[in-house]
């Protein structure tokens, strides 16, 4: 069946949102034109405005719509840590566990040479700019734990080692290929290192102990250094 313009254009629209395809856009148009038409003008009205109002934060590039968003210009906040994320919904999904109170810094994506996106369109040089005021001193890389996003961690590890900074790497309490803006409260709850994970990591030592096995020893003993550190990071950072 083919629509008529507006229609079109409407359902064409409602395609732009990230997982909506053309039945979810048809279903969406429907609905605000059989149902909610009010609604449907309110929407309109806050897209239009989001759009023209909402800029990037000057100093961490979240969303907002002054030059400086709340974080950043909260003084209490400490200016000495600070998180880099991918998204402004990372940043949400931090700032709902309530166990952090540094600053960040927004990537806008991750790493990704067959998409064009490198270091300059990640805003790296606005980052080195934001080091080299010198209140920083230690970085928590909470990009997600896909392939690019663990390869934009290590890119940026090196570069912030190099500088002499206390660099650190976000929990792994998400699956591999999951995202931070999508993870319960308590796994993002702890910017390095969670008692969950150590407290399951130590449940894995004691059950490998118990089996045999030739690599049993040196398994274990990868493990328990592991443990060590992790428990050294959440000790640090919980104080």
């Amino acid at each position: 069946m083919k629509y008529s313009p507006g229609l079109a254009r409407l359902v064409e629209a409602l395609r732009l949102l990230p997982g909506v395809g053309p039945k979810s856009a048809q279903r969406m148009a429907f609905h605000l034109l059989e149902r909610n038409r009010e609604g449907g003008r309110a929407l309109a009205r806050a897209l239009e405005e989001a759009v023209a109002n909402v800029v990037h934060c000057r100093r961490c590039r979240m969303l907002t719509e002054g030059e400086l968003c709340e974080i950043c210009a909260a003084p209490r906040r400490d200016a000495t840590a600070l998180c880099i994320v991918e998204s402004p919904a990372d940043v949400v999904a931090v700032e709902q566990s309530g166990g952090y109170g540094g600053r960040y810094f927004v990537l806008m994506g991750h790493l990704s040479p067959l998409d064009g996106i490198g270091p300059e369109q990640l805003g790296f040089d606005r980052l080195e700019a934001l080091l080299d005021e010198g209140e920083i001193r230690e970085v928590i890389l909470a990009t997600n734990p896909t392939v690019e996003g663990e390869a934009t961690a290590h890119y940026l590890g090196e570069a912030l080692r190099a500088r002499g900074l206390a660099v650190s790497r976000i929990a792994r309490g998400l699956p591999v290929g999951g995202e931070l803006a999508s993870a319960p409260y308590t796994v993002a709850e702890h910017p390095l290192a969670t008692l969950a994970i150590v407290a399951g990591l130590g449940f894995v030592i004691g059950a490998l102990w118990k089996m045999g096995g030739s690599r049993r020893e040196s398994v274990y003993d990868g493990l328990l250094a592991r443990l060590s550190d992790l428990q050294r990071q959440a000790g640090r950072h919980w104080q």
